[in-house]
């Protein structure tokens, strides 16, 4: 039975390091991981480091953390961290599971993982998918990325480009809204560094107070803005014609369909 007790992180650049640094945070025993990335400069304390592919691991799951476009590169290299008794979790961007089956033939499992940034203080959503997990393998896979947030199962792994176009990029837009949001203060009058202080404490307050609601975010938007005041002309301008909306969905659908493109050079570099 799989309970993920040692995991070998293979690349750990920000996303990698994000999820290691949340682990340790929730607090997990440094000795649970070790990292094998000949570029990293030290690994937290306690976590063993490795530069070349380590013959003496006792790891029973690796998590992938290099770009997508070097799978076909290095994923030959990686055949004997990857046999039997050990699970695959890939956060390779674009790869689906039929594509780490395939690179990796030998392993139990493949497992698709897409967290953000905010894995680093426990709160980032966990998109994934799975081939191959027994359910009480599935049960401790969720109990394990479920200490960096919220992990989830998606059923439809053709959505997973879309979830992650939503949670796993979508932390990128919020911070381009807040640095509009605050760029148009000081257009419009504000000095920056007030802007920028509004805008950040408005946007923390207003996610906190959204995630503590009983109410969809679209109805606490309407709460606020009363008939004919400052809120309501405001809201007005943003949903004319659908127009934020509208905008949105154009910007996941290009998110997406870097996933999908990812997916093709990847294929075709093999």
């Amino acid at each position: 039975m799989a309970h993920f007790e040692k995991l070998l992180l293979i690349g750990c650049g920000n996303m990698g390091g994000a999820m290691l640094a949340g682990w340790l945070a929730a607090g997990e025993d440094p000795a649970r991981f070790e990292v094998l990335d000949p570029a990293l400069g030290a690994a937290p304390e306690g976590v063993k480091l490795h530069r070349e592919p380590p013959a003496d691991s006792d790891h029973d799951c690796v998590l992938l953390g290099f770009k997508p476009q070097q799978l076909g590169e290095l994923g030959p290299r990686f055949q004997d961290l990857t046999g039997p008794g050990v699970t695959v979790f890939s956060l390779l961007a674009g790869i689906d599971l039929a594509m780490l089956r395939a690179a990796f033939p030998g392993a139990d499992a493949h497992v698709r993982v897409m967290p953000n940034l905010a894995a680093r203080i426990g709160k980032s959503p966990i998109i994934m998918a799975q081939s191959g997990l027994e359910p009480a393998a599935s049960d401790a896979a969720l109990a394990l990325y479920d200490k960096l947030g919220t992990a989830l199962w998606l059923d439809d792994e053709s959505k997973f480009n879309l979830a992650t176009a939503l949670a796993g990029s979508g932390p990128g837009f919020v911070y381009r809204f807040i640095d509009a949001l605050a760029a148009a203060g000081h257009q419009l009058g504000l000095d920056q560094g007030l802007a920028d202080d509004l805008a950040m404490a408005m946007v923390e307050g207003a996610s906190a107070l959204a995630a503590a609601a009983d109410i969809s975010p679209g109805e606490l938007a309407d709460r606020v803005a009363s008939p004919g005041g400052m809120t309501r002309e405001g809201l007005n301008v943003l949903d004319a014609d659908n127009a934020l909306i509208n905008l949105l969905n154009e910007t996941l659908q290009a998110t997406a369909a870097k996933g999908d493109e990812l997916a093709a050079n990847a294929t075709a570099s093999r």
